[in-house]
């Protein structure tokens, strides 16, 4: 009965099923991983802006950058701007999500150690393989307050860094790289800056100041791993139904197969078999149709008047054009003379 799970369209179709189960249940840990590795950021984040601000030095230093659970801290930094040493990060988006370049500039402790500094969002400029206009920073010593960022790589960002950019663009952020072009330590990673004291007296024209991460939507990932679960159930129930309709196919006489699959051709089932008017049933007696399709020995011509007399007109006339049988013609009017010649010869009744 179930030798037909043998067969190459069964055994292909088994397959299929068997690589979809794992591989949809596995896609719906991958989404629910992300769901958690979101909701972990996000309990980061608030976790440090609720922090109290420290220093950067107390949370990073020149050998290394921040520990992973301290990024989005609150920390501070003091110094003098140094922008002979500034850099645009190309590619970068705002809070409406435009493309533009993110401002970095070092700021010079007293200590003669740098910190990188994020000033905020620039607009691009005409030309996109130039480095747009920048706002001059604040002079003076300065302090300025931000989250703490660890250092950028394509592995954390998505972001291929590129060669051949015209000078003083990149696009990742890199500590090590502001090192070597400054020429002296640099704390590991950067601060993406919220405050500046004292306020520049053109703070308009300053670049336009990051945005807080986002940190309260969660995204669709949880929706997404429940569909993948549900795409795996539904693939072995899907295969259970479609054995059950082809056992119950199997099942059935071939008279009740041939019926399910439909009709044939157009017309394949109207033609009458040969013959088929004289094996239909039998019509009435006295009807017209029977009178006139009965053939009839010879020398029945009496015998169909006959009848005439008691069926009714139209049977009698239908009797009357039957059809004779070979050699009828003939012997009609040599009965019709034989009669005439036996009433001529009989004895007249005395």
């Amino acid at each position: 009965m179930y030798r037909f799970l043998l067969s190459r369209q069964w055994v292909i179709l088994t397959l299929v099923a068997l690589l979809l189960i794992p591989t949809m249940i596995e896609l719906g840990f991958w989404q629910l991983h992300r769901h958690e590795q979101r909701v972990a950021r996000n309990d980061l984040i608030t976790r440090s802006l609720e922090a109290p601000a420290v220093p950067m030095a107390e949370l990073s230093s020149v050998d290394g950058g921040p520990d992973p659970s301290d990024r989005y801290r609150t920390v501070t930094a003091s110094g003098r701007y140094d922008p002979a040493h500034e850099t645009v990060v190309r590619n970068r988006p705002n809070g409406d999500g435009t493309n533009g370049y993110d401002v970095l500039t070092p700021l010079i402790q007293d200590d003669g150690t740098a910190v990188l500094v994020n000033r905020g969002w620039v607009a691009p400029g005409e030309d996109p393989t130039a480095v747009p206009e920048v706002p001059a920073p604040p002079t003076g010593e300065v302090r300025v307050t931000g989250r703490l960022m660890e250092d950028e790589t394509g592995g954390n960002t998505g972001i291929r860094d590129r060669s051949g950019l015209p000078e003083g663009m990149v696009m990742l952020i890199s500590s090590e790289r502001a090192a070597e072009e400054l020429g002296r330590p640099v704390l590991g990673g950067y601060l993406e800056l919220a405050e500046t004291s004292p306020a520049p007296g053109d703070a308009e024209a300053q670049p336009e100041l990051l945005p807080e991460p986002d940190h309260t939507g969660i995204g669709v990932h949880f929706a997404y791993a429940v569909q993948w679960w549900i795409f795996a159930a539904g693939v072995p129930v899907g295969w259970y139904f479609l054995l059950r309709r082809e056992v119950q196919d199997r099942r059935r006489p071939p008279a009740a197969r041939a019926a399910a699959d439909g009709p044939g051709p157009s017309g394949a089932g109207d033609a009458p078999a040969a013959g088929g008017r004289a094996a239909g049933p039998a019509e009435p007696a006295g009807s017209t149709g029977a009178a006139a399709g009965t053939a009839r020995p010879a020398g029945d011509t009496g015998a169909a008047a006959g009848a005439g007399t008691a069926g009714n007109s139209g049977a009698a006339a239908g009797a009357a054009g039957e059809a004779q049988a070979p050699g009828d013609e003939a012997a009609g009017p040599a009965a019709t003379k034989e009669a005439g010649a036996g009433r001529l010869g009989s004895p007249a009744p005395r």
